[in-house]
């Protein structure tokens, strides 16, 4: 017993995530939690105890994938399964399968030996982490760091609840349901809105900040940590009961009645929310339905409506991809309060009479069974969000910076921001707000690279188009067919073939090389010196970066940003795949004092050198906001030009936006483009819609060298 599980009802706190869990568990057809907030948090523990919840699973005896003895799977690649073997069948207990931030995609779909397909006509089939989390949990720890394809494959299987794996015509299907929870911190980046809405269910973690309870959770480790199967023990009546009471509400799903009243409700929430598609409505549905059984009821109330869209869709009322997920409470209740006042009384359904719940508007919402069950624990029915203010919207308890929007008013609104000041030693003049960001023409760095999977700059990847064959490296998972035959061709003869087939042997076996596109690590450069304090002038500044960085999160880039001001400059924000921190970072950005630009280039050079040792694939570019004015110190033009020359003679792609503005201009920022050897753009220009607007590839020594 010493690796017992940390039981799930002593958790302290956590009332929302412990209520998502609960409501998958009883109905998985919901899609899932997704868990947003800080580490820490008890998130991996209590999936851990939900799975040790869930009912233990009879499983044909020797199917590598789970198949119950009752209904076996007839696409089963271990199939059919003979009727002593099913017989034979045993039960388990459900899995818990954890997805690692570095898997494949043949480790977590299964992978086919394309090799033996080839040479031996059979499907020789190695199930995946979908094939193991099969009919138990599936848990993805910081989803958002996954690739955008890995996350596709995952949500595609846990909404049709099966899996697919093709390989050059050859292909293998098999039954994947699961209860999926993914964790996630909002500062290491948001998941894309479409992937987002592929969860049924979100909430936010935070750890409490309250004395007693730290203290109880503690306690709690400290006791377990010493001896697992006492503390297990001890809590074994309330796992039991909580045991029981899942199972029942399982039972009771398919009685419970989703009548037209409530399904007008939840419509009613969803378009006065102006959330896109209908998953929201359907999800909302479910969990409404589910929180009715999880209650002991078979009809859906006004409270269960109410509590499943504040499961169900804050994460899908996000606007633009700087928006925090998050969901305004007063606006749901006067949603519901208007609906209440303009429907008109339904028809009872039942003219025999239902269960006598009180009516709509005085339901439990989620309460207990009215029944009760001995030694059932105390478990959260009602939502209590402790990072959630006064007006609605949910903060990341992990963003400390906030995230605005994208689409900020430069007149209205900031006077709270143009109360602060910056706080370099000279010259700073108050916040100003971002202007209405734009979309922008394509900067891309030149070459072919071989990093991770994105939009920006061609690059070899294990998705795109082919453009050739080579021999395998390790693990064959991409067969160029054509090739594999033409190598094989000339040996036929020699290898004794006799029939139609073709004998291939491994060495004959080629690969596609395929061509895509990478994400890049953009890393800004922002001159926030006085020369750029005009209001005006630094909100366009401000909207153009704010531009970039929305074309960085939809081109799959890591962003960073340096900025300098005063006496030197300063990282504000390290590399990361959250944008929205940069966006946050930029939007409080002050300005004033001179103007070090051979401090922020010199900045930018060691940022780069110290990424280059932590991802050596990933290429950079260098994107340099400023007039190219240069003041401060001794000579701070030569100093400026010899920092670009270094940056230029490392072969760091890079690209300069020229601020510049006014009838008399120095041309300094294009002397700057000229000694990093990448090119110089206006504002104006910047636009993707301008004159101009072609797609334009930053250069540097070794394209123009190939010149």
């Amino acid at each position: 017993m010493a690796s017992a599980t940390y039981p799930f009802t002593a958790v302290v706190g956590m009332d929302d995530m412990r209520l998502g869990l609960l409501l998958n568990a009883i109905s998985p057809s919901i899609g899932g939690v997704l868990v947003r907030g800080e580490k820490g948090t008890a998130k991996s523990t209590m999936v851990r105890g939900i799975a040790a919840l869930m009912p233990a699973v009879d499983v044909v005896t020797g199917c590598r994938f789970s198949c119950d003895p009752a209904l076996p799977d007839p696409a089963c690649p271990d199939g059919p399964h003979a009727d002593g073997d099913r017989a034979a069948g045993g039960a388990r207990a459900a899995r818990m399968v954890e997805l690692p931030v570095g898997a494949s995609e043949d480790r977590l779909v299964g992978a086919l030996d394309i090799e033996r397909a080839l040479s031996e006509g059979v499907k020789a089939f190695e199930p995946g982490l979908l094939a193991d989390a099969h009919r138990g949990v599936l848990y993805v720890d910081e989803v958002n760091l996954l690739h955008d394809h890995l996350v596709d494959l995952l949500l595609d299987a846990a909404a049709m609840g099966s899996s697919y794996v093709e390989r050059e015509g050859v292909s293998v299907r098999h039954a994947a349901r699961f209860l999926l929870v993914g964790t996630m911190n909002p500062e290491e980046g948001e998941l894309r809105p479409q992937l987002l809405d592929r969860f049924g269910l979100t909430v936010e973690v935070a750890a409490s900040r309250e004395t007693d309870e730290r203290v109880e959770v503690v306690r709690r480790r400290l006791a377990y940590d010493e001896d697992p199967a006492a503390f297990a023990a001890k809590w074994a009546a309330e796992e039991d009961a909580l045991r029981e009471r899942i199972a029942a509400a399982r039972a009771l799903l398919p009685d419970v009645q989703l009548g037209d009243g409530a399904l007008r409700r939840i419509a009613a929430v969803c378009a006065g929310f102006e959330v896109d598609g209908m998953r929201a409505d359907i999800v909302t549905a479910r969990t409404a339905t589910a929180l009715a059984a999880w209650a002991g009821r078979t009809d859906v109330t006004a409270e269960d409506v109410r509590q499943a869209a504040l499961l169900a869709l804050p994460h899908r009322r996000r606007r633009n991809p700087f928006d925090a997920p998050g969901l305004d409470e007063d606006r749901l209740d006067e949603i519901l309060r208007q609906f209440e006042e303009d429907e008109p009384e339904p028809e009872p359904e039942d003219p025999d009479g239902g269960p006598d719940d009180g009516g709509p508007d005085d339901g439990p919402g989620g309460g207990s069974p009215e029944d009760g069950q001995p030694g059932t624990p105390d478990l959260p029915e009602q939502r209590e969000e402790p990072t959630r203010g006064d007006d609605g919207p949910v903060d990341s308890p992990a963003a400390p910076e906030g995230t605005p929007s994208t689409q900020p008013d430069p007149a209205a609104g900031r006077s709270d921001q143009n109360d602060r000041t910056g706080r370099a030693e000279d010259g700073d003049t108050a916040v100003v707000g971002a202007a209405e960001p734009f979309r922008t023409r394509k900067l891309d760095v030149p070459g072919l690279g071989e990093g991770a999977d994105g939009r920006r700059s061609r690059a070899r990847t294990a998705h795109g188009r082919t453009t050739g064959a080579r021999r395998p490296r390790g693990a064959l998972s991409k067969l160029h067919l054509a090739a594999t035959v033409q190598a094989a061709a000339p040996h036929q003869r020699a290898r004794g073939r006799s029939g139609p087939g073709l004998v291939v042997r491994r060495d004959d076996l080629r690969e596609a090389v395929r061509e895509g596109r990478e994400g890049n690590l953009v890393l800004f450069v922002v001159d926030a010196s006085g020369s750029m304090a005009a209001r005006k002038r630094m909100g366009a500044v401000k909207g153009a970066v704010l531009s970039l960085l929305l074309d960085a999160y939809q081109r799959r880039d890591k962003i960073g940003m340096i900025t300098f001001r005063g006496s030197g400059a300063a990282v504000a924000l390290p590399p990361t795949s959250s944008v929205e921190a940069g966006a946050a970072r930029l939007e409080k950005l002050p300005t004033g004092g001179r103007t070090p630009l051979a401090a922020g280039l010199l900045q930018a050079h060691e940022v780069l050198r110290v990424e280059r040792l932590r991802d050596p694939s990933r290429r950079p570019l260098l994107v340099v906001v400023t007039d190219g004015r240069a003041t401060g110190g001794p000579e701070p033009l030569v100093r400026a030009t010899r920092a670009a020359r270094m940056l230029a003679g490392e072969g760091t792609a890079s690209v300069v936006v020229d601020c510049e503005s006014g009838p008399v201009r120095l041309g300094l920022a294009g002397e700057l483009g000229r000694e990093l050897r990448g090119p110089v753009v206006t504002l104006d220009e910047l636009r993707a819609d301008s004159v101009s607007a072609l797609v334009r590839t930053v250069t540097n020594t070794n394209s123009r060298r190939a010149a």
